[in-house]
């Protein structure tokens, strides 16, 4: 049994074999200098690094930043250096990848999420506004505390594969962990690109290490996360999560796509080998990322995606995978992607081999990983694809009596979108360490900017238009719901996957299931067929029944938030109690 590695940081006199072990690694110069010769790795031979650099500079000046020194899109081995000397609880991995630990938050923190905007969005439990004076007051604290470090580390890259769509972000932070991070989860521009970067659509201010003021009007804990649309700029205090950049972005897309005609969707995507598109919505924990990283098929990309008149785009370069229990047999693309460019979160190790225990959840349950999509094989690069034939949508169902696998028609594709019932994976979220029933309007609620039916609406004209088969999946339990029965076996999740993109469940022959009116295949290759109606793998058929009606009632209440703005079709699409 491995044990916990010891968090220390390196002795000084390691720093000599680690820095000679990353350079032979990617043969990169690796260092910084003061700001007025700011690091800048990515434009280091192309001849023109000392005008971006001096632009660099001048541009954290007019913010109200004086760094002493700046690393700018700094090299893998020279994050991995910096984050090994400077940033406790830092390690190699037997494979290469950089074990980080978030501090005490290691999950996102949706309550501490504030909105500073005058556009009428969709004001309530998930966009909170903040008005402009304390944005500013966050914004301050944050620079103040930038400026106070010796050295910052500053990233610019892309979000958006689709050119018309991309738009620009600078992140500005004190840890290389987060610089990695968001360099891994971005898409990461070329020397020619990045010399003509210009000015950023949006900045983030990363002062996770210093926490928010209490007392300053809107703020509900010493965690703040603070998105302003009119200034174009994102203010993280009090967490360390890296997550929270990331989905701050994926906020972002959520507010300027609608706005051009674009959906934009919390989901994964890959493509078949004859072009044919799968997009897989779902929130995190339900499969997104497992489903879609398949040999057969080239990944577009695992969690946030836009779907266009010409097809579909990833907003990201990179994946973040949840890590716990990952194995190379039952996930040898993920697993095999944990190497040298990694950044690992929150995971345990052995203090001597360096392996990772993937099952040790003594941190968190949300432990994750963090890679460029090109170190998954078959990605697709560009990450672009035409309009999907299916859209499959991704439930953990905790109270094991949906179905593993049933075909929507339009009115339900569109119920169970706005619904997005699932159930909170332990971890994913600050004080959830059970899996437990929620409602997350698209799947994505906690990103939504504008009502839950506007984007509702852009799917069903799309699904309409391109003529795209849904399906409902569940890959939470069987044989009774959490705590009785177990978990589906992740092995019967692909076959269902595998049958619906070739074409056998389409043909299928359908059996309806009462009250929710699911309509499933009484056959799927790979699957054992009482697994397909749940009823047969339940022992207690009254409390299955009784289940059946409780999730039924928490369907019914959740959708009454939206029976006005809904049509008749939609709303009848739903359970029917006898």
């Amino acid at each position: 049994m491995s044990t916990p590695a010891k968090q220390h940081m390196p002795h000084a006199s390691s720093n000599t074999v680690i820095s000679s072990i990353l350079t032979s690694l990617t043969n990169a110069p690796s260092g910084s200098t003061p700001a007025s010769n700011a690091a800048s790795n990515n434009n280091s031979n192309n001849g023109n690094g000392h005008d971006v650099e001096l632009d660099i500079c001048n541009d954290l000046e007019n913010y109200g930043l004086r760094a002493h020194s700046i690393a700018y899109n700094a090299s893998t081995a020279f994050l991995y250096e910096e984050a090994l000397i400077n940033e406790k609880g830092t390690h190699i991995t037997s494979k290469g990848a950089l074990a980080t630990f978030s501090g005490a938050k290691t999950g996102r923190s949706p309550n501490d999420k504030r909105v500073c905007t005058n556009e009428d969005i969709w004001w309530g439990p998930v966009n909170i506004k903040l008005d402009e004076s304390s944005f500013m007051i966050n914004r301050e604290r944050a620079v103040d505390y930038l400026n106070m470090k010796d050295r910052l580390y500053v990233a610019d890259c892309f979000a958006g594969w689709d050119e018309r769509y991309r738009i620009k972000i600078r992140v500005i932070c004190a840890r290389a962990y987060h610089a990695l991070f968001m360099q891994n989860m971005l898409i990461r521009p070329t020397p020619a690109e990045l010399k003509n970067f210009g000015e950023p659509d949006y900045t983030i201010y990363n002062a996770g290490e210093f926490c928010a003021n209490r007392y300053t009007k809107g703020m509900s804990s010493a965690t703040s996360v603070s998105i302003n649309f009119e200034r174009k700029e994102m203010v993280i205090l009090g967490t360390q999560y890296a997550g929270e950049m990331k989905k701050g972005v994926f906020t972002i897309m959520h507010y300027l796509m609608p706005k051009r005609g674009v959906l934009s969707l919390h989901s994964s995507a890959n493509e078949g080998p004859d072009g044919d598109v799968t997009l897989f919505l779902g929130l995190s924990g339900t499969g997104k990322t497992s489903l879609s990283a398949h040999p057969s098929r080239k990944l577009i990309g695992d969690d946030e995606h836009c779907w266009t008149d010409r097809g579909v785009f990833n907003i990201e370069g990179g994946c973040y995978a949840k890590a716990i229990d990952l194995s190379e047999a039952k996930e040898p693309e993920i697993f095999n992607a944990i190497r040298f460019g990694t950044v690992v979160e929150n995971v345990r190790f052995d203090e001597y081999s360096r392996e990772v225990d993937y099952s040790d959840s003594s941190i968190t349950e949300n432990t994750r990983a963090a890679y460029p999509i090109e170190f998954i094989p078959n990605a697709k690069i560009p990450c672009v694809g035409g309009h999907p034939s299916n859209i499959i949508l991704l439930t953990c169902d905790a109270f094991g009596v949906l179905p593993p696998v049933s075909l929507l028609n339009t009115e339900q594709a569109m119920y169970h979108f706005i619904s997005g019932y699932t159930a909170k994976v332990a971890g994913t979220e600050e004080g959830v360490t059970e899996p437990t029933a929620t409602f997350s309007a698209c799947f994505g609620q906690p990103f939504l900017v504008w009502h839950p039916t506007r984007y509702a609406a852009m799917l069903a004209e799309k699904m309409k238009e391109h003529k795209v088969n849904c399906w409902l999946v569940s890959t939470g339990w069987s044989g009774g719901k959490h705590g009785v029965g177990k978990r589906l076996s992740i092995a019967y999740s692909r076959a269902i996957i595998d049958a619906i993109h070739s074409g056998e469940l389409a043909k299928a022959e359908y059996a309806t299931m009462p009250v929710f009116n699911l309509r499933i295949p009484t056959k799927c290759t790979g699957v054992p067929a009482e697994i397909l109606n749940p009823i047969n793998t339940w022992s207690d058929k009254a409390d299955y029944n009784k289940t059946v009606e409780k999730l039924a009632n928490l369907f019914i209440a959740n959708m009454q938030k939206y029976a006005s703005q809904e049509t008749p079709e939609i709303l009848k699409a739903g359970p029917v109690l006898p």
